[in-house]
């Protein structure tokens, strides 16, 4: 356990230092220091990982877990390529859009794995389902944000209800089992962080005069402290 809380002290330096560059300056440091806070969760995920013996009870759960952040670490470096090449913007933006999709579906199912019971479906398909129609409602509210999707407003939609779902799930797991189960009550507040930090990035994205200094920092410190409660969550299986 040391190892872990030692890692998530460099991780909370190194994204203060992250976040003075990137509110600086939009440059290449700026994204070689923000991928180097991803390695750190990534660390602390694989360390969490490795205090249990083999073929425990977390055996289902954590793979799909540190592959869904691996798929963040991915994500992070490509989104914040687009400042760094504006003539590249739409690629990069969507492929951080799918590889932060495909790492919540990889959060869905380990949820579903490890903590689902079939004889209690409901805890699992009504917040999915919940999940992509608040996503879809979403974009039925860019104009009272006052946000522009543009070409983007597919993968929004496709991304923010997959986002909604998984932290639905959790939390509805988390209920099922009377907030009884350490891992699902961490893992909920984690992607509660990461959905602020999204709605957040949203108005960064498709609004206008919402890249502030403030913006920057609440939408990076809300992320980075839900990838880190996320891979903590490893090692509080039970």
């Amino acid at each position: 356990m040391a190892l872990l809380i030692i890692l998530l002290v460099l991780g909370a330096l190194d994204l203060c230092w992250f976040l003075y560059e990137r509110v600086k300056e939009k440059s290449t440091k700026a994204a070689m220091i923000k991928s180097s806070v991803s390695v750190l969760f990534m660390s602390v995920a694989a360390v969490a990982w490795s205090l249990f013996p083999a073929g425990a009870a977390h055996a289902k759960f954590a793979p799909f877990l540190v592959i869904g952040l691996l798929c963040g670490l991915l994500g992070d470096i490509w989104l914040d390529l687009k400042w760094v090449y504006p003539k590249e913007n739409d690629i990069y933006t969507f492929a951080g859009f799918y590889a932060f999709a495909a790492g919540h579906i990889l959060f869905i199912l380990a949820l579903i794995w490890q903590y689902g019971d079939a004889s209690r479906w409901a805890y699992v398909v009504i917040p999915l389902l919940l999940g992509i129609v608040l996503g879809v409602g979403n974009l039925a509210m860019e104009k009272p944000m006052k946000l522009n999707y543009g070409k983007f407003k597919g993968v929004t939609g496709f991304y923010g209800s997959i986002l909604i779902g998984v932290t639905l799930l959790c939390g509805s797991l988390a209920l099922m089992n009377h907030f009884d189960v350490m891992t699902l009550n961490i893992m909920f507040v984690g992607l509660v962080f990461f959905l602020t930090s999204d709605l957040i990035l949203s108005g960064t994205y498709f609004g206008e005069g919402k890249d502030r200094p403030v913006d920057v920092i609440t939408n990076h410190a809300a992320y980075y402290i839900a990838q880190f409660i996320i891979a903590t969550s490893i090692a509080f299986i039970a």
